[in-house]
């Protein structure tokens, strides 16, 4: 398993973060205008409103995304979530969401949701395998793509 370092959002960073997600959207779904969005202007959408993109690097290269993205009501949603498709199984998405969970959990957070969908089930076991639970799924929701929502206690 490679060793991998966690850093947090860096002007330097937001290609790969736009890139990496627009890779697994584009191989999966279509990207939404609000996808399109978010990942043209991360600074803007996720962190001047209180959010944090975090970063799993080996070396100087940027392999593994998540943000935490906050809502209106102040509930984070963990999003965004991407790994380098050519290091896929290396464990890198499992080590990214643990940290993601320990930085939230640092910051006093009480719960994060998620939104995703049924196709993408090694995520889906992932995050239940972190302790996320199926909650109700509101519509209209954020995402043309949501067909599952999630949720976990910190």
């Amino acid at each position: 398993m490679p060793t991998l370092v966690f850093d947090t959002y860096k002007p330097d960073y937001a290609e790969a973060f736009k890139v990496l997600n627009l890779h697994w959207l584009k191989q999966y779904f279509v990207v939404e205008p609000h996808d399109e969005e978010v990942l043209s202007d991360p600074e803007r959408f996720i962190l001047k409103p209180g959010g944090e993109i975090m970063f799993a690097k080996i070396a100087d290269r940027v392999v593994g995304v998540v943000a935490l993205m906050p809502d209106e009501n102040g509930i984070f949603e963990l999003t965004k979530m991407a790994v380098d498709s050519d290091l896929r199984g290396q464990k890198i998405g499992q080590q990214l969401l643990q940290h993601t969970l320990n930085f939230a959990r640092q910051k006093g957070l009480d719960a994060l949701i998620l939104y995703s969908n049924r196709k993408l089930e090694n995520a889906i076991y992932l995050y239940r395998n972190h302790g996320f639970e199926e909650i109700p799924l509101e519509q209209p929701n954020p995402y043309l793509r949501a067909d599952i929502k999630m949720r976990i206690s910190l």
